[in-house]
């Protein structure tokens, strides 16, 4: 009896959670990441727009992230936008980075709602950054017909058109130790 209660139960959450969309968010693979090191940024878009497919993926690079390298996706085209950073930042070899990739951007593939993908980058977090805090990594998925805007943060005003669904987040952990 008790088998076929966990069944049943099971099935309803399987059921409850497949069925929404609200709960399939994009979202970061890997949540938490130290502070001063590399980070591998694996972000999953699991449908497209109410039936549409996904045509380009638009991510906006958190203030210290830094040196990013997007991942080459076949049959897209990849554009890097590049800008200053608010702040001098720390990278290897003592070098302070002063400008970098702001936003970047995949275009002209295209991922059926029926399916799933993934968009890769890499990158440094800076050591400047202050742990046990929340970054956010705005996402904007423009589908073939309509678009989702994951961009809501904690911080983003709830009124107007224009706040969206809630942007994949990040946990800065402290520093790794080095071991001597």
């Amino acid at each position: 009896m008790k088998r076929k209660s966990t069944i049943a139960l099971a099935t309803a959450l399987f059921a409850a959670v497949g069925a929404s969309p609200a709960l399939a968010h994009i979202t970061l693979e890997k949540k938490e990441a130290p502070v001063g090191s590399f980070y591998k940024a694996v972000l999953s878009v699991p449908h497209g727009c109410d039936g549409a497919a996904t045509v380009k993926v638009s991510v906006q690079i958190p203030e210290g992230i830094i040196s990013v390298k997007p991942m080459v996706k076949p049959g897209w085209t990849l554009e890097v936008k590049r800008g200053d950073y608010a702040k001098p930042y720390s990278y290897l070899h003592g070098a302070k980075l002063t400008q970098g990739p702001k936003e970047v951007i995949w275009s002209g593939g295209n991922i059926p709602d029926a399916y799933y993908d993934e968009f890769t980058m890499q990158a440094f977090i800076a050591g400047e950054l202050a742990p046990n805090t929340t970054i956010y990594f705005p996402v904007v998925q423009t589908c073939e017909k309509g678009e989702h805007r994951w961009i809501e943060t904690p911080s983003t005003p709830k009124t107007g058109s224009g706040h969206g669904e809630p942007a994949p987040a990040l946990k800065l952990l402290p520093a790794a130790t080095k071991a001597h």
